[in-house]
């Protein structure tokens, strides 16, 4: 089934061209179905990348969904046209009095900063503590699963020596949870981060499960008790050649990082690495719209 979006938007026609099912919301209002509203805070900064990454998975299921694209209006992206953000996304002040089935909080390559010097710390605690009465389960990302762990749980997120960088193995705990029903015992996920959190502070916490941990024992798919918040420290959103972008992009500037792990057939950073985590990519969010979304979320909102 189809993800609803506004033809106009960019990613639209990269999705047909990938055989995606979208539909525009002339023909969504004519299904007598209940669909999906799924609001998508976007804090990366090449968001239309972002867009395309998470709109792909969502796309997946055999469920309708709506689409809203939420900015932070205490930041200005510099890396989006005006045009872009005008069209396509709006503010917290414009949705703060609706209700959402889904929320997707996405990283942010922020993590050298302490969170209060964020600046739209605050802007982003308020989104959170609405979604907590609003929303039926949000999913974050990356940064954004570290902040929800701090803001939530009160866990510190600690620098690490190096990069966390490359495509890692990862175990299972509980392979009867329904978030990894259908997973691999071991299954590969990239990640693309200078910080970490204890996985004694997630297990030692009673709200939270710990559904799976990296190679490197790091803490990595997380899920509070309730179900109401799901934190994923990596990016299994990722396309295949976003590790290798990135690493350009550091090394152009002047940055001193190591080939990521696992990624380059050979170590050879001129071959094109391929994308080994995109099936367990799609089984998540499926599973996620699927369990903790359509089936808890009301028909209709009170």
């Amino acid at each position: 089934m189809p993800i609803n979006v506004s033809k106009e938007l960019p990613a639209s026609d990269s999705l047909k061209l990938e055989k995606i099912f979208v539909m525009d919301e002339d023909r969504a209002r004519t299904q007598d179905i209940r669909p999906l509203n799924i609001l998508i805070l976007n804090l990366m900064p090449e968001k239309e990348k972002t867009e395309l990454q998470l709109l792909r998975l969502l796309g997946n299921t055999p469920l309708q969904v709506n689409i809203s694209f939420l900015r932070t209006k205490s930041h200005r992206s510099k890396h989006v046209s005006r045009h872009h953000l005008e069209n396509f996304y709006t503010t917290f002040e414009h949705v703060k009095n609706r209700r959402y089935d889904g929320l997707i909080i996405t990283g942010a390559p922020i993590e050298h900063l302490d969170f209060q010097d964020v600046n739209y710390w605050n802007e982003l605690t308020e989104i959170m503590d609405w979604a907590s009465d609003n929303v039926t389960s949000t999913l974050h990302i990356c940064w954004g699963a570290q902040a929800a762990l701090y803001h939530h749980y009160g866990i510190e997120k600690f620098a690490m020596p190096k990069k966390s960088f490359g495509i890692f193995k990862h175990q299972i705990s509980d392979p009867t949870v329904k978030l990894v029903r259908g997973f691999d015992e071991i299954f590969h996920a990239p990640h693309s981060r200078y910080t970490n959190i204890s996985k004694e502070a997630v297990e030692n916490n009673a709200d939270l499960t710990l559904l799976s941990v990296s190679e490197e024992d790091a803490p990595f798919i997380i899920m509070s008790n309730d179900a109401k918040n799901i934190m994923i420290t990596g990016h299994l959103e990722y396309d295949a050649t976003t590790l290798a972008e990135e690493y350009r992009r550091d090394i152009g500037r002047g940055v001193e990082i190591d080939i990521p792990v696992n990624y380059f057939p050979d170590n050879d950073v001129n071959q094109r690495p391929p994308n080994i985590w995109r099936s367990h990519s799609h089984l998540l969010f499926s599973n996620w719209l699927n369990y903790y979304v359509y089936q808890q979320t009301p028909f209709e909102w009170e």
